[in-house]
């Protein structure tokens, strides 16, 4: 349940991650997590978007583990391998129960997520924001409702993402924005990019990070076929750029970055862009100390 994510040296220790469930109803058709669901013996594509995996013993689990801990507590995310406020959370609560696990413990929390489920949760959140470190990091790629719709079918709207960024940080939660991944030709025009921040800077943003778009193999085959269904004009210049690579040039990488440098400045918020070629889900997530119960659900 619990799985190693990526070493993190400044911390001078391993970060982990918490999936309650994996699979993702979104859609979002650049996905990297979908080659996870092929660790499960799933396909990437549509079996990634309709057979989610649920974990109704995760909170147990969780604790369980925090128990053995001899060390400092880890940090953990939420999530990794998918969003943790998929719309089953609604009714299963299994991130919730995992909050309070943490909560009880002290366990640092990051959370990352499309929906404004989060928002359900405040009063959690508020609880671990006292006694320990906390981050909540909303991913938005543009403000753009149809072209949102055409690339992330069945995510929650722009709006509603900015409208949650602005209550957690009414409620004094520290909450930023991923602007990842930014996709080369689709949601990289410049005025658009600088409307975005602007926009969450007013929301209270306590930072925007941004990386250009990162095609592993299982990504590449949902998202090239895409682009040349939606975006038949940029499908060469896809094919070319990612035929040997999963990223985007270095060039266009390095002005990405000092891009996003300059439109924060401007508006006031915290810049954290992705400049290298690190990719955090290079490793292969590790088992469970105590393994735990999957109910497979087709949607």
């Amino acid at each position: 349940m619990i799985t190693k994510a990526f070493a993190s040296d400044w911390e001078g220790g391993w970060r982990y991650t918490v999936n309650c469930y994996r699979g993702c109803v979104h859609g979002c058709t650049y996905c990297f997590a979908r080659r996870y669901h092929e660790f499960l013996g799933y396909g990437a594509g549509t079996d990634f978007e309709t057979k989610i995996v649920v974990k109704p013993n995760a909170p147990q689990v969780l604790r369980e583990e925090l128990k053995k801990t001899r060390q400092k507590m880890p940090h953990i995310d939420f999530s990794f391998a998918t969003d943790p406020y998929l719309p089953l959370e609604a009714s299963y609560e299994l991130t919730r129960k995992c909050l309070i696990v943490c909560a009880d413990f002290g366990v640092p929390v990051g959370v990352i997520t499309k929906s404004p489920l989060v928002t359900r949760d405040i009063d959690l959140l508020s609880r671990i924001n006292r006694i320990s470190d906390l981050s909540i990091h909303i991913s938005l790629i543009t403000l753009d409702r149809e072209l949102a719709r055409r690339i992330e079918p069945r995510a929650p709207t722009p709006e509603s993402r900015v409208r949650a960024l602005a209550r957690l940080r009414e409620a004094g939660i520290a909450a930023g924005i991923n602007c990842m991944p930014v996709l080369p030709g689709i949601t990289d025009n410049p005025s658009d990019l600088e409307a975005l921040v602007k926009r969450v800077s007013e929301a209270g943003a306590t930072y925007v990070g941004a990386c250009a778009v990162r095609l592993k193999p299982a990504a590449k085959k949902r998202y090239l076929p895409f682009i040349e269904q939606e975006f038949p004009h940029l499908a060469e210049r896809y094919r070319n750029t990612f035929a040997n690579s999963a990223y985007a040039g270095e060039k266009y990488r390095e002005g990405l970055a000092h891009f996003f440098g300059k439109i924060c400045a401007k508006y006031g918020v915290r810049d954290w862009s992705r400049r290298d070629q690190e990719d955090e889900g290079d490793e292969s997530p590790t088992p469970a100390l105590v393994p735990d119960v999957q109910l497979s659900l087709n949607i």
